[in-house]
């Protein structure tokens, strides 16, 4: 009977030994880290920042900062589109959250589902849940946003507003009557540079002559590009091209910004990394050195997009990329990398003291502006839609055929199957 109850107390103890949880020790990272970016130049030290963070955490692993320049990633994409195709992805790479992301190498089956991450690291919750259906589907999570952009900003100088007799306009119309006023004091009325910056541009005036709930038909397919309503919007396009610089395609979007710094230009529509590039690079304080508004039309719609970083498969050291992609979700990460490259926490509990005057009135419009989706930072339309439409916006730049270039798009559209 003794020993009957000391080897229950035996296999009992055992047992409640099995069902304390155990506290295992965090393996020590090695080995290497590639990322793969287009943060280069004036957007390089908030990366930077990001990298110090996740070296002092993995102290032994070596990142590569596998950084391609281009604004946009214009070549960067191309580079990734290479290395992915051929079997060689990066540990992780940038990439605009929503379509651009989904459309390509989630519909590829080349992206491992991070939703697992999302849950462990309590991001279901830190993340609106807005943006986390935008970064997912029906079948995963697939990327970490770091930041939030607006696209339609209009930055200027507000000293050489004064000077010049002007003030920022608020709509398209104020802007057509000031232009030519500009113009008769030598100054270029709306700074412009290479291809991708007249796809921002258009976005911002398409969302200006359309209005909201059309910008967002367009997406659903609700909206032909080819109607009335579209080529108005290229019409006006086409009026406020007049007003810019002949020589853009040569210039890079920090090139049109110093126009504007400068005074050879008084307004630029660009996204809030001009602010950035203003407060880090060129030491000027927002309110006072540099001004800013919705773009022409927009007040109180706030188009958005995010950087993210996701997790391909196959990635050569996956344990240190998840690491990575825990720095990159992380309030710290995202407090420390935000204010340098000029955009907002896509986190709700962010500390706005850390942030300029520009980024806290950003995340204020956050919160209570309509938001919607940029075209050409990746957020609404996939990878062929926006490939092709480089085209287009080429076609239209020479002909400035308004009604052409809109059935141009219509096609573009179902090529790309836009609503379907």
């Amino acid at each position: 009977m003794k020993q009957s109850l000391i080897k229950f107390c035996l296999v009992f103890a055992a047992v409640m030994l099995l069902a304390v949880p155990q506290v295992s020790q965090a393996k020590e990272l090695k080995g290497d880290l590639e990322i793969f970016s287009w943060w280069a130049g004036d957007e390089g030290p908030a990366l930077q920042a990001l990298i110090g963070i996740y070296k002092g955490q993995n102290p032994k692993v070596k990142v590569i900062d596998a950084t391609v320049t281009g604004g946009s990633g214009v070549n960067a994409k191309a580079v990734l589109k290479t290395r992915m195709l051929g079997g060689e992805p990066p540990d992780s790479f940038q990439v605009h959250a929503g379509q651009e992301l989904i459309g390509t190498w989630v519909k590829a089956d080349r992206m491992e589902d991070l939703t697992f991450l999302f849950k462990e690291q309590g991001w279901m919750d830190a993340f609106p849940k807005g943006l986390v259906k935008l970064i997912g589907t029906d079948k995963g999570i697939w990327s970490v946003p770091v930041n939030i952009h607006r696209s339609n900003v209009m930055w200027y100088i507000p000293a050489n507003l004064k000077k010049w007799g002007v003030e920022a306009p608020k709509s398209w119309d104020d802007f057509l009557k000031i232009a030519p006023k500009l113009q008769k004091q030598g100054i270029v009325p709306l700074a412009l540079a290479q291809n991708w910056t007249a796809n921002h541009l258009w976005e911002s005036v398409a969302l200006a002559s359309l209005g909201a709930d059309n910008w967002e038909a367009l997406w659903s397919g609700k909206l032909k590009f080819n109607s009335p309503e579209v080529i108005k919007a290229w019409e006006l396009f086409g009026k406020v091209l007049q007003y810019t610089n002949k020589d853009a395609a040569s210039l890079s979007w920090q090139q049109a910004t110093d126009m504007v710094i400068d005074g050879r230009a008084a307004f630029n529509i660009m996204g809030d990394w001009a602010a950035g590039y203003m407060v880090t690079t060129k030491k000027m304080a927002p309110g006072k050195d540099f001004g800013w508004a919705a773009s022409p039309d927009t007040a109180g719609e706030f188009m958005f997009l995010a950087d993210s970083f996701g997790l391909p498969k196959g990635a050569p050291h996956r344990d240190n990329a998840i690491a990575w992609l825990k720095v990159l979700g992380s309030k710290e990460g995202s407090d420390t990398f935000n204010p340098l490259k000029g955009s907002i926490s896509a986190r709700k509990d962010t500390d706005l003291s850390k942030y300029n005057g520009y980024l806290q009135s950003a995340a204020k419009d956050f919160g209570k502006d309509r938001v919607v989706a940029s075209l050409a930072h990746g957020a609404a339309a996939n990878e062929t839609f926006m490939g092709g439409f480089a085209q287009v916006m080429e076609m239209f730049l020479k002909t400035k055929n308004a009604k052409a270039t809109a059935m141009a798009c219509q096609q573009l559209a179902d090529k790309a199957k836009i609503g379907k």
